[in-house]
């Protein structure tokens, strides 16, 4: 690939420090009229601060990003999550709060004396946004979600976990109960004795409640977990860290977790009413951020993830490479895991589709937990590059399909179920995609089954490269 075009994808991780409010966005098509609510979005803005530059795509202050729907017409605003870390780290040009893979620019004497203090969690909120206990939160890997105004983007509180949910590090893919009224997710506490906490919240905003607790040595870094209609599942990849590693605060968080593949990937099971550990099965090691879907079959759970064979993943992602424009491997394989519930407890892993795929998506609300055809996600139709292109997976046959343009980069692509939908994946996808020619990025509206374009609109800037969103109805 040429050197130009190496280079122009790095705008996608460029600081965004334009804050814009724009009713109506110029619209190439005809948006869909039942298109009635809004796509909200996280993600990182601002990698460089006055005294220093983050090491990470994951580490960047987080940016809300609006796009509304109404009539036919897309509107768009877009402002910084005034969370502590945000505004400390603006007053002070550096970060205070570490980080994924940044920590705050200390002495020896300060990093020595950190050893004697509370760890500071970072409430960066630059992964996801959800609904939880009737709040609009975006999330970040602590327990320090943050709430916000869904139509002004106005930073509003910390939505802090109870003190019975404890724990410091959590994920920013919680999963919806619809059948229970609950979202479920879990939190690491570490310590002496660390172990895995799994809880719900209800959708009224009640209490918290514990589901399950699983004692752990080495706690594992895991991204998201998995659910089907009546268990929970905690895949433990042999990514794994000392507690008191992270004590003692000598390197960025994620420096501190090990690669340990004489582990294995250890799979755990838990029920999701109480019942507490059911089976714990071991199988040959790997890596994933993201699970896609699981469900039960007889006396098998079945559960899809985006695979890798290791995670060098994380190495791919920071911040000096991606802005050169290296070739990374940013994509692994649909792959099935069967766990057998009776019997030997065994595992088996099947590869889905030759096609590589991230940031998968399905028709959540009506195959959540259940048995299911299509995914969607990013590909890399050119090996060489970052992610280029919308894919379609038929987790059934393997088939694939794909969107792609030249010199344009898509982001996760969000499906909305049209209204009086009869059959999964009747709808469209959204995908905030960056015009590299034009230096500005686009929302683009794709039907779901087929992948044809339907319209797009058109952003005023560039929006850097993000990770998760969700819509919402009006």
């Amino acid at each position: 690939m040429a050197g130009s075009d190496r280079i122009s994808y790095a705008l996608g991780f460029a600081d965004l420090d334009q804050e814009v409010v724009v009713d109506r966005l110029p619209v190439t098509g005809k948006m869909p009229a039942w298109l009635s609510g809004a796509l909200l979005r996280t993600g990182p803005a601002k990698f460089d601060l006055e005294h220093q530059t983050v090491n990470h795509w994951f580490d960047g202050l987080a940016m809300l990003h609006r796009f509304g729907f109404a009539d036919g017409q897309v509107s768009y605003r877009n402002r910084f999550l005034q969370s502590n870390s945000y505004r400390e780290a603006r007053a002070a040009g550096a970060l205070v709060r570490g980080e994924f893979a940044t920590d705050p620019c200390r002495t020896l004497f300060q990093r020595v004396a950190a050893v004697f203090e509370p760890m500071k969690l970072t409430d960066n909120c630059n992964v996801n946004v959800n609904p939880v206990g009737g709040e609009v939160v975006a999330f970040t890997e602590t327990t320090l979600p943050v709430r916000f105004d869904a139509e002004t983007l106005e930073t509003l509180s910390d939505y802090a976990y109870s003190s019975m949910i404890g724990g410091s590090i959590s994920i920013a893919h919680p999963h919806h109960d619809a059948k229970r009224g609950c979202q479920f997710s879990y939190v690491i506490e570490f310590g002496l004795k660390s172990r895995y906490r799994l809880f719900a919240i209800d959708d009224n905003g009640g209490v918290e409640r514990v589901v399950a607790e699983m004692p752990v040595a080495r706690p594992a870094y895991m991204h998201s977990f998995a659910m089907t209609e009546r268990y929970l599942l905690l895949f433990e990849f042999p990514l794994v860290v000392d507690p008191l590693r992270l004590r003692l605060q000598f390197e960025p968080f994620i420096r501190n977790y090990r690669w340990r593949p004489e582990r294995g990937l250890r799979i755990h099971v838990f029920d999701k009413d109480g019942a507490g550990l059911l089976k714990s099965v071991e199988t040959d090691p790997a890596f994933a951020f993201h699970h896609v879907n699981a469900f039960e079959d007889g006396d098998n759970i079945v559960v899809d993830l985006i695979a890798y064979r290791d995670a060098t993943i994380i190495d791919q992602l920071y911040l000096e490479r991606l802005r050169a424009c290296d070739p990374i491997d940013a994509t692994g394989h649909l792959t099935r895991y069967i766990v057998q519930l009776q019997g030997s407890a065994d595992v088996f892993a099947i590869q889905v589709a030759e096609e590589m795929i991230e940031l998968p998506r399905i028709d959540y609300e009506l195959c959540a937990g259940r048995p299911y055809r299509h995914v969607w996600g990013v590909g890399r139709r050119n090996k060489q590059d970052f992610l280029d292109s919308i894919v379609k997976i038929d987790a059934t046959t393997g088939e694939t399909q794909s969107w792609w343009r030249e010199h344009c980069y898509p982001g996760e692509p969000v499906f909305v179920a049209a209204p009086g939908r009869r059959r999964e994946g009747e709808g469209v996808l959204l995908s905030v995609v960056l015009d590299a020619m034009n230096g500005r990025s686009f929302l683009l509206v794709l039907d779901a089954l087929s992948l044809a374009e339907i319209a797009r609109a058109e952003c005023p800037h560039h929006i850097p490269f993000s990770f998760h969103g969700n819509y919402f109805p009006a």
